[in-house]
């Protein structure tokens, strides 16, 4: 069986399976990584409906969906920085049962075509220093640890970050 697999702008009316998908993907990825209590106050935090249709709204981020066979299975959400031509890949992640199916490089390489087209040359993102899979995905794909972040989210939680790079040439 052959699957379809489609990218396409996260509409309004789907902002709750985004917000319920998030939750089955961090739930089952990050134990280990972060702890339970961090990983419900992240959710809570990042993946609030009202501030997902407040970002849907704005005109320097976007959020897609990876759709496989009519289901929602993975998003990306990425912004313009305040560097210039530089882009923020802010989340990205696929249904655990989706991975090794080529699915995080078909949403890296739509959001790198994106980023071109807007005129950006640069692609950060921030990955936590404990997720090896996630880190070695990123240097497959070209991008390289240029510094450590750690810092406080609230309620007593860190985050413990690389900051990532990729240079991105047309």
């Amino acid at each position: 069986m052959t699957e379809r697999a489609l990218i396409r702008p996260l509409r309004d009316g789907e902002i709750p399976a985004l917000v319920a998908l998030a939750g089955e993907i961090w739930r089952a990825h990050y134990p280990g990584i972060i702890s339970i209590a961090q990983i419900e106050y992240m959710l809570a935090q990042r993946y609030n409906e009202g501030l997902i249709r407040d970002e849907l709204a704005r005109t320097d981020l976007w959020w897609d969906v990876l759709m496989v066979d009519d289901a929602m299975t993975g998003y990306a959400s990425y912004f313009l920085t305040d560097v210039p031509h530089e882009m923020k890949l802010d989340k990205i992640y696929l249904h655990p049962r989706t991975h090794r199916r080529g699915y995080g490089a078909m949403l890296l390489e739509h959001v790198m075509k994106f980023m071109a087209g807007a005129g950006c040359t640069r692609l950060t993102l921030a990955v936590n220093r404990h997720n090896s899979n996630a880190i070695a995905a990123y240097r497959k794909y070209g991008f390289h640890i240029a510094e450590t972040s750690v810092r406080e989210i609230g309620e007593g939680f860190m985050m413990d970050d690389y900051i990532m790079v990729k240079a991105v040439h047309e």
